[in-house]
């Protein structure tokens, strides 16, 4: 193959954005080599170039992710283990939320107090052995007040002991892709087994919100009483900014102060998580920074609606010539400001492409650039389904490759 030939085999379209509408400039699309269609098509985690301002957060670990481009804007230290203290009950929460979906468990069910979880050391919501207490009661008494009563009573209604609680909760977890994750009880005191990350805690705190949508208010409850005891919810964005709606607090002498909260500025949903700070106040302060941060100085746009045809590829064998394909979902892009022009994408896709293709096949990828560095790659769907031609039509095409 001569290099003129091979020069032949790739090419590329691009495509940008501007005034909150993609614009896109076609040229001619030309087959791609099969090994590129070997790199993973799945969404990377991206890489972006900070925006003329420079953020200082006082945290030992720190992510700001957006979930509409499920995009992380800013991060230190997001894969390092760390203690994860009563932020563990985000788990707790999601493996009670989905026990409760699956009716194993109901809202109103009476659940007895064992010793284990009456004498539970740490914050407690003040549950009493001889007072059966509702489920509803108990998630309330875990996500507003702490308690970690209330987590090892949930843990035991669900799963029979806080043990096989806690199998459930990792499994859970490999399942989300909590890769540097592993649960050893379901309140979050210290374990030496017991570990997580920043990055990972958003991945958990953004299926919460995704997943249970009819729970997540649960989260802003500013106070809760039980057992005619009164106790505020620890986080402080609650009440000084009024975007922010959830989620989680933690501390133990070897995690530090930290807190997760997301916050929603119109149709912008920003999860931040802030590992290891030195105070309560600090852990409020930094996360606070962190939101406004990335409300500020990144927009999230909708470059392509799903189930739109951004290109009709070559098609061999079929009883068409050309397929229709696109993005099988809204494909959403956090981008710094000013920024949006910048934008490009690659689209690369196998040739020859063969029928029969079914709707949602892959067929390729579109790989999104800023500034000539890939910051994410989206699957490139058929948006129809083709079956094969004729005989004919088959040994027709089987020529015309032949010559090509």
């Amino acid at each position: 193959m001569t290099d003129s030939e091979a020069r032949r085999i790739t090419s590329s379209i691009w495509l940008g954005y501007n005034n909150a509408f993609l614009q896109i400039a076609m040229r001619r699309l030309l087959p791609i080599s099969l090994c590129l269609l070997a790199l993973p098509l799945a969404a990377q985690q991206p890489q972006f170039h900070a925006p003329p301002q420079t953020l200082s957060v006082a945290a030992k670990s720190y992510i700001l992710a957006d979930l509409q481009s499920g995009q992380v804007l800013v991060s230190k230290n997001a894969h390092e283990r760390v203690d994860p203290a009563s932020l563990t009950k985000l788990m707790t929460a999601y493996v009670v939320f989905a026990a409760l979906y699956q009716k194993r468990v109901t809202l109103t069910q009476a659940v007895p107090v064992s010793t284990r979880a009456w004498r539970a050391q740490g914050s407690r919501m003040f549950i009493e052995p001889k007072k059966p207490v509702t489920v509803d009661e108990l998630m309330r008494g875990m996500i507003v007040q702490s308690g970690n009563d209330a987590s090892i009573a949930l843990a035991e209604a669900v799963s029979g002991s806080e043990e096989a609680f806690a199998q459930a909760m990792n499994k859970e977890a490999a399942r989300m892709g909590m890769k540097n994750t592993r649960f050893a009880n379901s309140t979050g005191l210290p374990d030496p087994d017991h570990y997580t990350t920043a990055y990972d805690l958003a991945l958990l705190a953004t299926a919460i919100i995704r997943d249970f949508p009819e729970y997540y208010p649960l989260y802003s409850l500013k106070e809760y009483t039980y057992n005619k005891i009164t106790q505020a919810n620890r986080n402080r964005l609650l009440w000084l900014d009024p975007n922010v709606d959830g989620m989680k607090t933690g501390h133990t002498d070897a995690a530090g102060y930290c807190l997760i909260t997301s916050a929603r500025r119109g149709q912008r949903r920003l999860v931040a998580v802030v590992m290891g700070t030195a105070s309560e106040s600090a852990r409020a302060m930094e996360s606070q920074r962190l939101l406004n941060y990335g409300f500020q100085f990144y927009d999230t746009v909708r470059l392509y609606p799903g189930e739109q045809e951004v290109v009709a590829i070559p098609l061999w064998k079929g009883n068409q010539d050309k397929l229709r394909t696109g993005f099988g979902n809204d494909v959403y892009f956090s981008l710094p400001r000013h920024q949006t022009d910048k934008l490009k994408a690659r689209m690369e896709y196998k040739q020859p492409l063969l029928a029969p293709v079914a709707a949602g096949q892959k067929v390729g990828t579109v790989k999104f650039m800023l500034e000539g560095k890939q910051v994410v790659e989206h699957p490139l769907v058929a948006l129809e389904t083709v079956s094969a031609a004729n005989i004919f039509g088959r040994a027709w095409d089987s020529m015309r490759l032949l010559f090509n």
